[in-house]
């Protein structure tokens, strides 16, 4: 039994009843006169009917002020609103004052105005079914209806048991080879959002006896088990074994990506009775992979804890959407794609973000999930699928859609929102002339480009035609940016030019064709007459220069070109070559639009100018000018 007030989102475990009538009394609907409806039976315009105040008695026809809400005389049968009341003769006009004889030119008929008793809700009627999520409003229907507490479901508690030796508390010292735990944070938390209580254990090591020990703390405590990781099949993964030493394993790997290696396990009673105290009867065994942790929890632990709650499974919203690119997926398995959605030209744009089971940031920057069925192995550009929705459909409409990505955007985001909180940017990591086709083809409401010619060249439109065609555009600079040579800590290969890259010990990383910083490469080595072929790695490319930087960070190449902020970001050293304008270009249709307008105008505050210049490499002095277009 809870308090009304503390029920929202509990469950109720059994029907409930109003225990008084609403309203409990006959009330006035309308300020005006309470009166008996056979008294006005022969009110008109020409033959209006004269109240005096008072209570019924063989000489006068009654009335009393009544306002809405106000209780009804027991002799009265109808309320006249006050606009329909007019001062008898003799008497100061109906207004302010209110008179003691009064006139009306209109029967009232029985009930007129009248809230009568149980209108809304009769005494023992039903008000809340079995199995009802609590919502805010039927806490006002309750306590109106007499109800001070009522009978809900338990909430079912869920023990989630970390694994693994890699594993550091959030805040420890970071150190190769160590994870930070946040699976379990963010399991409890899930848990809690679907209506269960979350128990997190401390995280045990892999190890095959400990793991078990821990399983049979969990199973005495909860009613469903979550073992994070080690479901796989390598050397330490110790989850199948220990939890079939309390159950059976019904399912040891499920047909959706990502998520395929999850475990499914029912608790055997017998082992309760073992553990003494213990109520579990389920286990799921949740990969390590923090996408795949997330899909598993929604697939399974979801609907398993509205059963355990007594509820309906929750469905999520969907809305269908088009893929501004081919999407191709693994058949055999049920793959759920993460999206960016932004509506752009009057159509929803569903970007698929990257797919990696580990990208945990994919999920926070998703929108929503496609499914693509194990049967299906391919989705065609401008195919139209169902978006299960992430976040609410009004902060989906409110996304503006930008190809490319830069540091520069994460501020303009921060300052566009602090003035007009409904926008916000959808970035991907798309080249110029790639941003500028999606622009082309109403897929991108804005493109972040770049145009260099070794020399440092302007942009404006006429370089952009060959990706625009006759799309209307305008353009807005963001920066000048500082481009360079990024290289590893101390620049262990004492690299400083171009001529460097032909060397046999340099793997060097490359950005996509169509990118602007490709293109610059590109007019680099013509002019000092090196050839691709000559250079280790030309083929290989990376989206972003982030990536880039990470990739040298990592070890996995020697060099590549990127910007000064984001070699500063990753640790990594920097040889300049040269700077470059980062502009966007805005659809014409979006710049006119109130999101346009509110993003340029987020460009030349004087707080955005200020915040840019303190990334390194950049230079605002030229921030929110518009260019030729």
């Amino acid at each position: 039994m809870v308090r009304v007030e503390d029920a929202v989102d509990r469950v109720t475990a059994e029907p409930v009843f109003a225990r008084s009538s609403v309203p409990h009394y006959a009330g006035a609907a309308m300020d005006g006169i309470a009166v008996r409806a056979e008294d006005t039976r022969a009110a008109s315009e020409a033959t209006p009917v004269v109240f005096e105040l008072g209570t019924p008695d063989e000489t006068v026809r009654p009335f009393t002020w009544v306002d809405t809400g106000n209780a009804l005389p027991p002799w009265a049968s109808a309320v006249v609103m006050v606009e329909k009341v007019h001062a008898a003769e003799g008497q100061a006009t109906v207004g302010r004052s209110r008179p003691d004889r009064i006139a009306v030119r209109a029967s009232a008929p029985c009930g007129q105005h009248v809230r009568r008793v149980g209108e809304d809700v009769g005494a023992s009627e039903s008000l809340l079914p079995r199995g009802h999520r609590v919502r805010p409003y039927d806490v006002g229907a309750l306590l109106a209806a007499g109800v001070g507490e009522i009978a809900v479901r338990p909430l079912p508690v869920v023990a989630i048991v970390p694994t693994g030796d890699e594993l550091i508390e959030p805040g420890a010292p970071l150190a190769p080879g160590r994870i930070v735990e946040f699976n379990s944070r963010m399991i409890a938390a899930l848990v809690r959002q679907w209506g269960g209580e979350p128990i997190r254990l401390a995280p045990v090591r892999d190890d095959l006896g400990a793991i078990r020990a821990r399983l049979a703390e969990a199973i005495s405590a909860a009613d469903v088990v979550c073992v994070i990781a080690g479901s796989s099949a390598g050397e330490h993964d110790f989850t199948p074994a220990a939890l079939s030493g309390f159950g059976e394993i019904l399912a040891h790997g499920i047909d959706v990506m990502p998520g395929r290696p999850a475990i499914l396990a029912t608790i055997a009673p017998s082992q309760n009775d073992a553990a003494g105290s213990g109520r579990a009867r389920v286990a799921i065994g949740v990969p390590g992979y923090p996408v795949s942790a997330v899909v598993v929890c929604r697939e399974l632990l979801a609907p398993l804890l509205a059963h355990l709650a007594g509820a309906a499974t929750p469905i999520a919203p969907s809305i269908r959407a088009v893929l501004p690119s081919l999407l191709a997926s693994r058949p055999g398995q049920e793959e759920l794609v993460r999206v960016a959605l932004g509506e752009v030209a009057g159509r929803l744009i569903a970007r698929p973000l990257a797919r990696g089971a580990g990208a945990i940031t994919t999920i926070t920057r998703a929108d929503g999930l496609v499914r693509v069925p194990a049967d299906v192995d391919l989705l065609e550009p401008e195919s139209e699928v169902d978006v299960e929705l992430l976040r609410p459909l009004e902060d989906v409409l409110g996304t503006i859609v930008v190809a490319g990505n830069d540091p520069a955007l994460a501020l303009l985001e921060d300052h566009l929102r602090a003035v007009s909180p409904r926008f916000k940017l959808a970035t991907s990591a798309l080249g110029s002339f790639a941003g500028l086709q999606a622009i082309a083809r109403g897929q991108a409401h804005v493109a972040a480009v770049s145009v260099l010619a070794p020399a440092g060249g302007p942009t404006d439109r006429s370089a952009f035609d060959g990706a625009l065609g006759d799309t209307s555009v305008s353009i807005v600079h963001v920066a000048s940016r500082e481009l360079g040579w990024v290289v590893a800590p101390e620049n262990p290969l004492r690299f400083s030019g171009v001529h460097d890259l032909t060397r046999e010990e340099v793997r060097f990383l490359n950005r996509p064709p169509g990118s602007g910083t490709r293109a610059f490469l590109e007019a680099l080595l013509a002019r000092e007459n090196v050839e691709t072929s000559r250079v280790a790695g030309w083929e290989r490319a990376e989206t972003s220069s982030a990536a880039i930087a990470g990739a040298v960070r990592s070890g996995l190449a020697d060099v590549g070109l990127a910007t000064r902020a984001c070699a500063t970001m990753l640790g990594v050293d920097f040889v300049p070559v040269a700077r470059e304008d980062l502009d966007l270009v805005l659809r014409g249709d979006f710049a006119e639009s109130e999101a346009g307008r509110a993003l340029v105008d987020a460009i030349r505050t004087e707080a955005f100018r200020s915040s840019v210049a303190t990334l390194p490499g950049y230079d605002a002095e030229r921030t929110g000018r518009a260019k030729s277009s």
